[in-house]
């Protein structure tokens, strides 16, 4: 590592390369802060595909481990250098080549923030549905490696459903083009969609073509606030079973309704034990339909209110706040861990009363909130101190959290993928024979074993 910086430099410029130790601590962990355990060596920022192709033969010739990162704001450990070496930090990269209006398509870089991405597709009337909560900052890059979801994911699906096709360098440096602009592929293994959701473990994608389809017309927010958490849950699975499917379902308990009443010019009553944040989307006659529809299931079900939010700014007043729970909830308590799985929607009041009787026996606060619609829900362990007695009972809890989705049907993560945090989890719902045949994929295309080291299972 001595020659490093010096090699680096004079492959793709001085600039595009940081080594100073504020800049390495920078890049220790993601969101999760819970993982850095080691610094990079060496941060470098590349300018293009042909800056990522150099540094990645370099890497492989010196067997050095190549971390690529996005905007580091996962939440499974995913952009941990957890065994030093080069984090490839692709923000630089970051043009939207092409929006084409006629084959609904668009090509961009990786390091393209989502949040501006939508910006500009929806100013031409088109729409890209993935809307992770942290799209403000997240990269389309970052999204592809993690399958990244978010709220629109019950109607609209996840950022795999939108990728067409991908430019991506392989660990050995050679750069490779899968699928293309068009919706239909029969050629060959997908591999467009192996290496969408492998977390930067199989090469670095640097490009990709995305599907695009018209913006919806119209959307209404509606909140009802449920007398229970089982009520909550059980109405998620009426709405659907009834045909109507909200761009939007979204589960909020009272603590995190007081909290964020905080925020909020016009506050939610606070004596609902759970929420639900619905936004329906579509022809403005089919969602007024779709709203009498909600209001009579809510009204046999005796909830405690049903508010159809008229006012726009009041509107997304609602949703902003939803997607700035999380760093609230960070900035309230001393710790939080926050889980991501999966259960089957008429599982949900099963798994409400299992995530209350595990925070129950382990006396630690557990708060639920999620994209119920689909499934994905978020427990997330709170902790007002720590000590190890504590951390060791969140580590039980979150454990029994993860085996509680498995034993109801559902998986160990919807959208912020396996990285580091899930990865002792990973044998509990694929089994032995599957962990061993991706770890032969991997050893087929990175044979060196160099392509971000220690994520999605466990070695040993």
């Amino acid at each position: 590592m001595k020659n490093l910086a010096h090699d680096l430099s004079k492959l793709i410029g001085v600039d595009a390369v940081k080594s100073e130790p504020e800049d390495l601590l920078a890049y220790a962990s993601d969101a999760t802060h819970d993982h850095a355990t080691q610094n990079p060596n060496m941060v470098v920022l590349p300018n293009g595909v042909d800056d990522v192709s150099k540094v990645l033969k370099y890497a492989s010739q010196h067997k050095i481990p190549v971390t690529p990162r996005g905007a580091g704001s996962g939440l499974a450990g995913g952009s941990t250098p957890i065994q030093k070496g080069i984090v490839l930090d692709m923000k630089r990269m970051n043009a939207i080549i092409e929006i084409n209006r006629g084959n609904m398509t668009a090509v961009v870089e990786s390091g393209v923030v989502l949040g501006q991405f939508h910006h500009i597709v929806e100013s031409q009337n088109l729409f890209y549905p993935p809307d992770p909560q942290s799209m403000s900052v997240c990269t389309i890059g970052g999204n592809i490696a993690t399958r990244a979801g978010g709220p629109r994911g019950v109607k609209y699906g996840t950022t795999g459903n939108y990728v067409l096709g991908l430019e991506v360098v392989l660990p050995d440096g050679d750069i490779i083009n899968t699928g293309g602009s068009c919706v239909k592929y029969a050629t060959g293994y997908d591999l467009t969609h192996l290496f969408t959701g492998a977390e930067g473990t199989l090469g670095v994608v640097t490009k990709a073509n995305l599907r695009l389809i018209p913006l919806p017309a119209d959307h209404q927010t509606v909140i009802v606030s449920c007398v229970t958490a089982e009520q909550a849950a059980t109405l998620v699975s009426e709405i659907i079973a009834h045909g109507i499917v909200p761009a939007k379902i979204e589960y909020l308990t009272h603590a995190a309704i007081g909290l964020l009443n905080q925020y909020l010019a016009v506050g939610l009553p606070p004596d609902g034990e759970a929420y639900l944040f619905l936004d329906l989307d579509g022809e403005t006659d089919q969602i007024k339909k779709e709203i009498r529809q909600v209001k009579q299931i809510c009204s046999d079900m005796s909830v405690i209110e049903v508010r159809v939010v008229e006012n726009e700014k009041e509107s997304a007043s609602y949703w902003k706040a939803r997607s700035n729970l999380y760093p609230a909830l960070v900035s309230a308590m001393k710790k939080i861990i926050i889980e991501d799985v999966t259960v089957p929607r008429d599982r949900l009041p099963d798994f409400a009363r299992s995530i209350s009787e595990i925070s129950r026996e382990s006396g630690l606060m557990i708060d639920i909130s999620g994209h119920a619609g689909d499934g994905n829900f978020h427990p997330t362990i709170m902790l007002k101190e720590i000590n190890p007695e504590i951390e060791q009972i969140a580590q039980q809890a979150a454990e029994a959290v993860v085996k509680c989705a498995l034993k109801l049907g559902g998986g160990i993560s919807g959208e912020h993928g396996i990285g580091i945090h899930k990865a002792r989890f990973s044998a509990l719902q694929l089994g032995d024979r599957q962990i061993a045949l991706q770890k032969q994929i991997k050893k087929a295309i990175d044979p060196l074993g160099i392509m971000n080291p220690g994520k999605i299972w466990l070695e040993g």
